[in-house]
């Protein structure tokens, strides 16, 4: 209860955008804009853009596991994959904890083991979003607010502080902690963080892994970039391709920042402002919203279809009726 007020804080944040996005178009303007588009190639775009997306982002989890962890099979992690980004509707931080938990039950590893791992690679994909995205604002400097370079600017201040730390326990910090330890005896013994389980991969992992990683991200985003590029059109669009390049990881790792409900609001923004000098803001607003519900709806689709085989091989037979059918309440 102390800190309940932190969940009010995404829906605010997504109420207080889209309050500024419909001040600036009106309601009446969005209807226009999803009545006039052609859903039939869009939905044949886009859809195949969420599957994609699915297969090779299991793709990535799966070498990474083979890596760290020990082998696992490609179609083992399916099921895992597909009900996290279920999860995800309701809070990243948990479907992170259930890919954690559902890889400790299989690959019989520790968990914070497991975790480390994941928040691993969370982190170079979002480093990987942020280095396109640097690219693109440097190729239209004057586009990008001053602001949208704190992202990439952060992520590197972060690498220059754990690479050397994880690599070679370069620790500039450890003498101002160890007079802080004197002074607070209690403290002492704690034992150092590369030694910990959840710090395991950063340690273990050479240079050219976090690289690997990037670049097995960069066709799923070259893809994407592509499907988007000729879906806009089925909204009457045509947004020239190297302002896609640019600007499209701009939009992506700003979809990523876990500040609003759903990731909404933060994408309409980003797609209104970069891209309004190419389209007309009700189209942007009405394709950003519908590219987006699709691509929600894919993944939570695919987490419903695989949720059986999943809680069936994590906690043993599964009937549906366990979902809708109360349980006696347990007598103390």
């Amino acid at each position: 209860m102390k800190f309940g007020w932190k969940r009010l804080v995404p829906p605010l944040v997504t109420a207080a955008i889209f309050f500024f996005i419909f001040r600036r178009i009106p309601f009446a303007r969005l209807l226009d804009a999803l009545a006039m588009a052609d859903y039939a190639p869009f939905l044949l775009l886009m859809l195949p853009n969420g599957l994609l997306y699915f297969a090779w982002d299991t793709l990535v989890l799966a070498v990474l596991m083979r890596w760290f962890h020990g082998p696992i099979r490609y179609t083992e992690l399916l099921p895992v994959r597909a009900v996290t980004y279920a999860v995800s509707f309701l809070n990243t931080n948990l479907a992170r904890a259930a890919t954690a938990f559902y890889l400790t039950r299989k690959l019989q590893t520790p968990f914070f083991e497991i975790a480390g791992t994941v928040i691993f690679l969370s982190l170079v994909e979002l480093t990987h979003l942020a280095l396109w995205a640097a690219a693109g604002m440097a190729l239209f400097p004057t586009r990008a607010p001053a602001a949208a370079w704190w992202a990439p600017g952060g992520f590197a201040l972060f690498w220059l502080i754990v690479l050397p730390y994880a690599r070679r326990g370069f620790a500039p910090w450890r003498a101002p902690l160890a007079a802080l330890g004197r002074a607070f005896p209690r403290w002492q013994g704690r034992g150092r963080v590369r030694d910990w389980a959840v710090f395991r991969t950063f340690a273990m992992a050479p240079l050219k892994r976090y690289v690997q990683i990037i670049l097995l991200r960069a066709p799923l985003f070259a893809a994407s970039l592509v499907f988007h590029y000729f879906a806009v059109r089925t909204f009457g669009m045509e947004i020239p391709f190297l302002h896609m390049v640019a600007f499209l990881p701009v939009i992506f790792m700003l979809a990523a920042l876990p500040v609003t409900v759903a990731h909404l609001g933060t994408t309409q923004a980003a797609w209104i402002f970069f891209f309004n000098d190419a389209a007309p803001e009700s189209r942007l607003l009405a394709y950003s919203l519908s590219s987006h519900l699709v691509f929600m709806l894919a993944r939570g689709g695919l987490g419903l279809l695989f949720l059986p085989r999943a809680y069936r091989e994590l906690f043993g037979p599964i009937t549906w009726g366990q979902f809708f059918t109360a349980k006696e309440p347990v007598r103390c």
